[in-house]
């Protein structure tokens, strides 16, 4: 029997939509929100009122793309947590409004779950099990992942996420938002040990990023008062020691992990995945330590409705439905 899903996203400020028949990706619409750009960071009013704005066109066009009707859908999937509860809102009602008129199971899925699963996508993808890594700017998580329904978080920040260190140590160098991407551009003409960042001794498999961020911040001011140039005349070496420092504890973690777990299929997810340093690190790391590494396609690691298709592909096959009257919540465990 063909399975054919539609799927949607909308637990920030991506309105997205995608068709998933059999396990094959036949189409993945998304709709950015520039407007938060402005106010240095997502605003969650103006993200819901963008998705009301965009959810309608985003979903015809996800299925002209894919070719498929509405009556042709034998599921509707959307993201359930964590997220923005008003974004949230507007995608589960979309979705149980569709599911409703056309009587269709309904597919909740956890926003962590699809990004792991999101390198299940293309070909070459992991084994089971296998480890993953999802590094994003509100989470940091390694993943043990037995089975596309059975995943186990073995790790995970204390405190910050990797993306938010990104965010705010290119807040505190005054660049604009998002400023992740930014400290990548710069870093690539810079030497990334020219200042030595300290690395966070936390014990087991978990992340911890506030002390790298307050120490970031102390540098910085130190060395402004000496030079109020500094900034500008480093640019390129701060971001690139910075990068290198928060790579360097995400990958001596999952190294860590893989020695325990005695797991060598490897794969990162989330959009710092789709940085080129991490995965260019990781990628040396895996053939120094014998691992099978895996990285999801860039229009995959940020946030979309494919890998919410994909998750809810697997739940469809093991028979995982929602109520007709599911809600999202702004947290969730898996």
């Amino acid at each position: 029997m063909s399975i054919t899903i539609l799927a949607i996203e909308s637990s920030c400020d991506e309105t997205a939509a995608s068709v998933c028949r059999d396990g094959r990706i036949l189409s993945n619409i998304i709709a950015s929100q520039k407007i938060h750009e402005q106010y240095g960071g997502v605003v969650p009013e103006l993200a819901s009122r963008a998705h009301m704005q965009n959810i309608v066109p985003v979903v015809d066009q996800s299925l002209l793309k894919a070719g498929v009707l509405l009556s042709e859908l034998d599921a509707v999937a959307f993201t359930q947590a964590p997220g923005l509860i008003g974004a949230l809102l507007v995608g589960a009602q979309f979705a149980r409004s569709i599911a409703l008129a056309l009587d269709k199971p309904l597919i909740t899925v956890h926003h962590m779950q699809a990004h792991v699963l999101a390198n299940l996508i293309d070909s070459p993808s992991p084994s089971f099990p296998f480890l993953c890594l999802t590094v994003s700017g509100g989470h940091t998580q390694i993943v043990l992942c037995e089975s596309p329904t059975l995943l186990k978080v073995i790790g995970e920040t204390i405190d910050d996420a990797a993306g938010e260190a990104f965010d705010k140590s290119a807040k505190i160098l005054g660049l604009p938002y998002p400023g992740g991407p930014l400290i990548e551009l710069h870093a690539q003409s810079g030497n990334p040990k020219a200042f030595n960042f300290p690395e966070p001794k936390i014990p087991g498999l978990d992340f911890s990023f506030s002390g790298l961020k307050t120490a970031i911040l102390y540098f910085l001011q130190d060395e402004v008062k000496e030079n109020p140039a500094f900034i500008d005349q480093k640019l390129p070496d701060i971001c690139a020691s910075i990068q290198y420092r928060i790579i360097t504890i995400l990958l001596n973690k999952l190294k860590k992990a893989s020695l325990q777990t005695g797991i060598r299929e490897i794969c990162i997810a989330g959009g710092v995945s789709a940085n080129r340093s991490l995965r260019s690190a990781l990628k040396e790391t895996g053939q120094k330590y014998h691992w099978n590494t895996y990285f999801p396609s860039l229009e995959y690691c940020t946030d979309n409705a494919a890998m919410i298709a994909i998750t809810a592909y697997y739940k469809f096959k093991s028979g995982d439905f929602a109520a007709k009257d599911a809600i999202p919540t702004a947290k969730a465990t898996w």
